[in-house]
């Protein structure tokens, strides 16, 4: 299944993506699961599938305003460098290291699919970093490698976005850079875990205006998508509609000479073919 966020006809609701429409579930669920993330509380992906099930769709995708997947997350966890290649552009020796770097994103940091990118006022160096997102659909602690991957819920797509001149404020102080509001996006839906073979390696792509600026597939991963979650699960435990973005390739604007920073008007696409693509446009912020 493709499970989308939106607000259409005024009102939020979630729901199956079908071809180019979406079942609405919000309406066939009832009040017990209002949001999307209350149905991954509450274990019931099989509940709105079967609902789903040879419906029609309600309304087109062109009705909808796209909302990030999970709406709200408990946590939305992040991972730096962690393809091979990243470290050279930091002269850092994290494909040797023996455990991820990680940080936290605040949810409104993260806009939807087709929603615009805000470069905010207090600088021009907004940058863009492709990325597949793992969206946690059972609740565990300290959990082993090997059992990791059924603790997923689905797959999602992440523009992590960054301020870069706002990363290094501190010495060590990423957090304001990866947080202005809406510099980022997550989307355009999660595609649910049994479609997608993560041990098979999957092409990551982002474009800029087009330009093909990211080319990887997670066989360059350094640290894998069960290795991600079970380090995470050690120190908080993971709860369903957690969100851990797992790392971008090299190729982010701030790499090349000169940087190539992200302006008003460019069109930014995160793709993955068993996933689909994330697109948003940049503005300034208002």
């Amino acid at each position: 299944m493709r499970l989308a966020s939106y607000i259409t006809h005024g009102r939020a609701g979630f729901g199956a993506v079908v071809g180019t429409g979406v079942v609405d579930m919000r309406l066939r669920m009832g009040p017990r699961f209002p949001t999307l993330l209350d149905v991954l509380r509450e274990g019931a992906l099989d509940e709105l599938r079967a609902g789903a099930s040879g419906v029609r769709p309600d309304y087109p995708l062109s009705e909808v305003r796209f909302l990030p997947p999970v709406v709200g997350p408990e946590k939305i966890i992040c991972v730096g460098i962690n393809y091979s290649g990243r470290p050279g552009e930091y002269q850092d020796p994290a494909e040797d290291a023996k455990y991820p770097n990680l940080f936290f994103r605040t949810p409104g940091s993260l806009t939807g699919h087709l929603q615009p990118l805000v470069r905010p006022r207090e600088s021009e160096q907004l940058d863009y970093e492709g990325e597949i997102a793992v969206v946690i659909g059972k609740k565990g602690r300290r959990i082993p490698a090997e059992e990791a991957l059924s603790h997923v819920a689905g797959y999602t797509l992440c523009n992590e976005g960054t301020v870069r001149d706002w990363l290094r404020h501190g010495s060590r102080n990423i957090t304001p850079g990866k947080n202005f509001e809406s510099s980022g996006s997550l989307g355009p839906w999660i595609v649910t875990a049994d479609e997608i073979d993560p041990k098979e390696p999957m092409r990551l792509t982002t474009r800029v205006n087009g330009e093909l600026r990211q080319d990887a597939t997670t066989a360059a991963m350094i640290f894998g998508f069960a290795e991600l979650i079970a380090y995470a699960s050690v120190f908080t435990t993971l709860v369903p509609g957690d969100v851990i973005v797992t790392g971008t390739p090299v190729g982010a604007g701030a790499r090349f000479e000169p940087p190539r920073w992200l302006e008003p008007g460019d069109v930014v696409e995160v793709a993955v073919p068993e996933i689909g693509v994330l697109r948003n446009e940049v503005i300034d912020e208002p």
